[in-house]
This record gives C-alpha cells, structure tokens and sequence, in this order.
C-alpha cells in the first residue's frame, strides 16, 4: 500500500496554561481552523473531542497538581488531512503501552482511561512520545472526506 505524501497548506500554533477553562477553547480552535478543508460536521466533532482528550491529558497527567504550558499545533495537509500536536513539558509517561490500553489511568477512580482509546477512535493515526520527566507529545492525522470537488485552494 502506497504511503500518502502531504504537503502543508497552513498552520497554527498556541501555548496556554494547562487550566481546565483552556480546554474548550484549544478544541474550538483546532475545529475553527480545521474548517478551512470544509470537513463534514461530523469530521469536526472528531477533531473537537479529540483535542479535549489530548489536552485534558496534559492538564490531568502531565502537570498534576501544577501549571504548566500546553502547546497545540495544527497542520492543514494538502489535500485533504489534518495534523495535530499536543505537547506539554509535564511529568511524562512511564509506560506509554501501558497508558494506551483502555480503562488504564494514573488520575483516580473520576477517570475513565479512556482518552488514548478515543483518540484513536475518532483520528486516522495516533502517535505517542513521552519521556518522564521531560514530558508528552501526542500526534494525531485524520485524512478528511472534504465536499470540495477539485483540489483545495490557496487562498
């Protein structure tokens, strides 16, 4: 099977404290920028929650009881996928293999270790880099099925 090639059309990068109130406003700018390959609603409901499992990640695990900066990426691949990086400099993750299995969670009995499992639920790819001590970067890709005909633009 033959690898699809992209070449980038556009990004964006943020940086916010890994507060909880940012959590809403990461995945509506992720979505609101996603929206430029004109994804379907439901395409953009898959971006939404999983850029809220990615960040709540990095909110409840990688920096715990501190504040910490989280930064997010967002790639608009031409012709027709998106890119997105959560990154936070946080505790990192011991057992990376261990935190993707499902109902696996290091954050008490109110979680349901289910955020790995989700993103790779709703995205096409799911990457996972860690190191404790050093902190997490999460890489999801979803190819869209845009309702443009013809190739996608510069605007």
């Amino acid at each position: 099977m033959a690898v699809q090639k992209y070449t980038e059309r556009n990004r964006f990068t943020i940086r916010f404290p890994s507060k909880s109130a940012n959590e809403s406003f990461a995945r509506s700018a992720a979505a609101a920028f996603a929206a430029q390959l004109d994804p379907t609603l439901d395409e953009l409901g898959d971006i939404r929650t999983a850029v809220s499992e990615a960040v709540t990640n990095a909110i409840v695990h990688g920096y715990r009881d501190t504040i910490g900066i989280i930064t997010l990426t967002v790639r608009l691949l031409e012709p027709d996928a998106v890119e997105i990086v959560v990154s936070d400099k946080g505790c990192g993750i011991p057992d990376i293999r261990a935190a993707r299995e499902p109902l696996f969670t290091t954050g008490g009995a109110e979680r349901s270790g289910m955020g790995f499992t989700i993103m790779e639920d709703f995205m096409d790819s799911l990457k996972v880099r860690s190191k404790p001590g050093q902190g997490t970067t999460v890489t999801m890709r979803k190819r869209l099925h845009t309702r443009r005909y013809g190739p996608v633009r510069n605007q």
